[in-house]
C-alpha cells in the first residue's frame, strides 16, 4: 500500500474540521494554559488499530502532545487493557478525543473482524481479501485496517486493478470479448480478473485466458467443482481462483476446505461495530 501520511492528514483535518467548526465551545471551560493526562482502555477483547490516526488528531492540535503506547497496531487486546497514554493541552485533548476515538474503534473493528475470519480459515491455504465495500473517504484506512488484521487487499480502487464484473460482461458482448479488450488495454503492473455465475462461463473464462476468476455465489459443491475443473482444464498454468457472496464466519471455513485461493469478505469493512473504547484523564 503506498504511503499513509498524506492520507493520514487528509482524514484527521476533514474529521476535526467536521467536529471542531468555528472553535469547541465547551473546551473554553478549561483554563488555556492547563496540562492533563489522559488514558485509553480497551473495553473489550479487539485488534488494535489506528495508531498514527489517533495520534495526528492530537498532534495537529497541540503538536508537543506526548503518548506512550503499551500495544501496536495488529497486536491483540484484552478487556480493561491501557492501550495508551496521552500528555498534553488540556484543551487539545479534549477537542481531540472524539476524533481520535472515532478513528481507533473504526480501524480496530475492522483489523478484527478480519482477524476473525483469519482465524477460521487458518491451515487451509486460503486467503482473506477485502472488497471496495469501504466508508467513503476512509478507504485506504479500512484497507489498511485490513492488513492488521491479517487480511490482503483487493484492488485498491477502479485505477490499479480489472475486475470485470456481470454488467460489463454484457455491455462487452460476452466473457471472451472483455477479456481480450482487457488484455489489450491493462497496463502490466495490472491484474485482470473475471466474474463468473456457472461452471460453464468459468470453462469459457479459462478458455478465453484468465489467469484470476471470481466466483460469485457458488454453493460449497460447485466451489469444488470448480477447483477440480481449473486443475483439469488450466493445463499447468496458475488460476487464482477467488470466492465471493453471502459468506460469514459460520461458512468461511468450509469455503476455504474446497481447494480456492481466495475469499473476498464485504464484511470487513462495510459491516462492522466500533470497538468499545474509553479515555479518562487520570
Amino acid at each position: 500500500m503506498k504511503d499513509l501520511r498524506d492520507e493520514i492528514q487528509r482524514n484527521v483535518q476533514q474529521a476535526l474540521t467536521e467536529d471542531v467548526g468555528e472553535g469547541d465551545l465547551t473546551a473554553a471551560l478549561i483554563p488555556s494554559g492547563t496540562t492533563m493526562n489522559a488514558s485509553v482502555i480497551s473495553r473489550e477483547d479487539a485488534v488494535l488499530c489506528g495508531m498514527q490516526w489517533f495520534a495526528t488528531c492530537f498532534m495537529t492540535l497541540a503538536p508537543d502532545t506526548v503518548i506512550d503506547w503499551f500495544a501496536k497496531d495488529g497486536d491483540k487486546l484484552q478487556a480493561g487493557q491501557k492501550l495508551c497514554e496521552v500528555t498534553g493541552n488540556a484543551r487539545a485533548l479534549l477537542t481531540a478525543e472524539r476524533s481520535a476515538l472515532n478513528f481507533l474503534q473504526l480501524l480496530s473493528a475492522v483489523a478484527t473482524q478480519t482477524r476473525h475470519y483469519v482465524d477460521a480459515i487458518a491451515g487451509t491455504g486460503a486467503a482473506i481479501v477485502d472488497t471496495r465495500k469501504t466508508l467513503p473517504g476512509l478507504r485506504m484506512a479500512q484497507k489498511y485496517a485490513v492488513t492488521c488484521g491479517g487480511g490482503i487487499n483487493h484492488r485498491l480502487g477502479l485505477y490499479d486493478g480489472i475486475l470485470i464484473k456481470e454488467n460489463h460482461i454484457m455491455a462487452a458482448g460476452g466473457i471472451k470479448p472483455a477479456l481480450v479488450k482487457a488484455q489489450e488495454i491493462a497496463p502490466p503492473h495490472v491484474f485482470i480478473q473475471i466474474e463468473v455465475e456457472s461452471l460453464q462461463e468459468l470453462q469459457e473464462a479459462i478458455a478465453a485466458g484468465a489467469s484470476m476468476v471470481l466466483l460469485d455465489n457458488f454453493s460449497l459443491r460447485q466451489l469444488s467443482d470448480a477447483v477440480t475443473l481449473t486443475r483439469q482444464q488450466a493445463g499447468g498454468e496458475r488460476i487464482i481462483l477467488e470466492a465471493s457472496g453471502n459468506i460469514n464466519l459460520q461458512t468461511v471455513r468450509q469455503v476455504a476446505e474446497t481447494g480456492v485461493d481466495r475469499i473476498s469478505i464485504g464484511g470487513l469493512t462495510k459491516n462492522i461495530q466500533a470497538i468499545d473504547l474509553s479515555m479518562r484523564f487520570i
